[in-house]
């Protein structure tokens, strides 16, 4: 179709359609004039929509990081391993909910779909509130609670596929990056927060909770300071996004992506980086409180979690000039030495260990993994559109069904592979609660050993049978 034709059609187009609230049937971001003259501006306004609600997404799925470091102070009776499951078990629901999140939002708007999953997070967070205030809560009630503050973390899936539709190719790693990343520091804020506001009698609702030295905190502040604005974000979500007609797709064709080989593969890249963020934040307090226990959780648990989201922008940008496959090999091999150098200041014997080495090693994990992040989620769309448009002449209808497919697979895959990621979130705690620190860090490192290989193999090479 030529350029001309291409405008002529596009000014028949209803331009209403592009206002908040509505759907565009008419979406072509690899068009250059389209993109100059309206995509860019509509694009740019969902983005800036998604962001600060996967943020508070990203907050609900975290608050028991912190939540659950204080619990024992203020009388709850549960075991150290107790704790670490308590901030191990939203994982399991955040990613199995990923998976349905990641096929429902396409089926039925994202716009819906957004205010809709954001809202829903205000029933974990008042049950929260409430719960914590009394320390004979049973144990059963409080993974309770768990599971359901998990579902925040299904947000990401919908959310990033949505993202990708908006934006054309040469764009794709820069505005998932930025979603993603800003997104991903609900981690850091909450970390950071927390202990500021659980001190807070002016937010308090409901009577404090005394420690053993006297002093009085509130940790229903960690859930009912949230609610007012989980309900804001949800109603600007409704009203400011857009629905997009070429996003809509049934299941029907979103589920080839199951017998697509590079899904598969690129899940085993993804679970080594952002499973390792997500896992690593989620455990790195109770982490700090038992291994250092005279450093403050508060001074230093948010630290880490921000610097890998923030570094999550930086490997899409790079990714985007260097290559994705590239960068996803730095970025393992980069995990790989700095958990090895996490092991080695770890207390052993009568030896104390190094509480700044083990935590600037940690931090250089974190820096590595979102990077990662940022560089596996570039790969996606290249692998997908190498995949579908081999051989075939550009401008064709052929060429036209061909890019439209791969676009629907790459938001499923970019979804499900984030879903399963998810579940680090809960291996990786679980596994500092079953096992010796040191054998688990061992275990990560030969697990990004395996990624090394694998990103090699497939999408580096010479030869690789899909560059990325």
């Amino acid at each position: 179709m030529s350029t001309a034709t291409k405008e002529a059609q596009r000014s028949l187009a209803d331009p209403a359609q592009y206002r908040p609230g509505r759907t565009i049937t008419d979406w072509t971001p690899e068009d250059p004039s389209f993109w100059r003259s309206t995509g860019k501006k509509v694009a740019t306004r969902n983005l800036w929509i998604a962001v600060p609600a996967l943020l508070v997404a990203f907050v609900v799925w975290q608050v028991w990081s912190i939540t659950a470091t204080n619990l024992k102070d203020v009388g709850f009776g549960f075991s150290q391993s107790q704790l670490f499951w308590l901030t191990a078990v939203p994982g399991i629901t955040g990613g199995t909910a990923r998976i349905l999140y990641t096929f429902i939002g396409p089926m039925i708007g994202q716009r819906r779909f957004t205010a809709i999953s954001t809202v829903v997070l205000v029933v974990p967070l008042l049950w929260l509130g409430f719960a914590v205030q009394n320390p004979d809560t049973p144990y059963s009630t409080m993974i309770a609670i768990a599971a359901l503050c998990g579902i925040g973390g299904a947000n990401f899936s919908s959310s990033l596929a949505n993202i990708g539709f908006f934006y054309p190719k040469q764009e794709k790693g820069n505005a998932t990056g930025v979603n993603g990343g800003l997104g991903n520091l609900g981690v850091s804020v909450v970390q950071l927060l927390t202990p500021i506001l659980i001190t807070s009698s002016v937010l308090a609702i409901g009577a404090g909770q005394k420690k053993a030295d006297g002093s009085e905190i509130y940790l229903q502040n960690a859930a009912f300071v949230w609610v007012p604005v989980l309900i804001v974000l949800a109603a600007v979500a409704w009203f400011g996004q857009n629905d997009l007609k070429v996003a809509s797709t049934p299941f029907s064709q979103q589920k080839v992506i199951f017998k697509r080989k590079h899904n598969w593969v690129m899940t085993w890249l993804y679970v080594g980086t952002f499973g390792s963020f997500i896992g690593f934040a989620a455990a790195l307090p109770l982490l700090i409180k038992t291994t250092f226990p005279a450093y403050s959780v508060a001074t230093y648990a948010w630290m880490g979690p921000a610097l890998g989201a923030l570094a999550r922008w930086a490997g899409g940008w790079i990714a985007d000039r260097l290559g994705g496959a590239r960068v996803t090999i730095l970025s393992f091999v980069g995990m790989g030495a700095s958990i090895i150098g996490v092991i080695t200041f770890l207390p052993a014997g009568s030896d104390q260990g190094s509480f700044h080495g083990f935590f600037l090693c940690f931090l250089s994990a974190f820096l590595f993994s979102g990077i990662g992040n940022g560089s596996t989620f570039r790969q996606i769309p290249v692998i997908f559109r190498g995949q579908h448009l081999k051989g075939l002449t550009e401008g064709t209808r052929e060429h036209a069904a061909a890019l439209k497919q791969a676009e629907i697979e790459s938001g499923a895959v970019t979804g499900f592979t984030a879903a399963i990621a998810a579940y680090g979130f809960f291996f990786i705690p679980a596994m500092f609660a079953n096992f010796a620190v040191t054998s688990a860090m061992w275990g990560f490192v030969a697990f990004y050993a395996s990624c090394v290989v694998v990103a090699w193999w497939f999408y580096a090479r010479k030869g690789a049978e899909a560059p990325s």
